[in-house]
């Protein structure tokens, strides 16, 4: 990630933060900083990133307590792995997962045409006693014998 686009997403946080009552702590930053490194990650996986840059001391506890305070704020979303473990995303803008449930990845899918035609079917259908307030598409998948090379 470029330093400009770094710096332009670190303010673009900070003014987030301050919108939802939070403090600018080093702590936050430091989490924020490696999940735009990391995109989609677990709190062991941000934790590392945070200890190996060296920035500031954080606790594995303390990064996935972060981490649920900023997904429930939206600036991340968040999800169950099958190996039990919670990812984070900081892409919050519509699109669709494909998740590796042998090495526990989570990788990206735009494919616009695809997620507003599902998005069109599924958001006019009714449930009922329920209302539909978005959706989160996950494609399981597993690495094939050419991917393993």
């Amino acid at each position: 990630m470029e330093n400009v686009d770094l710096e332009k997403r670190m303010a673009e946080f900070r003014i987030r933060l301050k919108k939802h009552g939070l403090k600018v702590t080093q702590q936050r930053y430091a989490v924020h900083e490696a999940m735009l490194k990391l995109g989609h990650a677990s709190a062991d996986m941000v934790t590392e990133e945070i200890v190996k840059e060296g920035k500031t001391k954080v606790t594995v506890a303390s990064v996935y307590n972060i981490l649920t305070q900023l997904s429930m704020i939206d600036i991340y979303q968040h999800r169950m792995s099958s190996n039990n473990k919670m990812y984070f995303d900081v892409n919050t803008t519509g699109h669709m997962h494909l998740y590796d449930t042998v090495n526990h990845v989570y990788i990206d899918i735009y494919d616009d045409l695809l997620y507003k035609s599902i998005a069109d079917k599924l958001l006019s259908k009714r449930f009922k006693g329920y209302k539909v307030d978005g959706m989160d598409i996950q494609i399981l998948a597993h690495p094939t014998s050419r991917r393993r090379k």
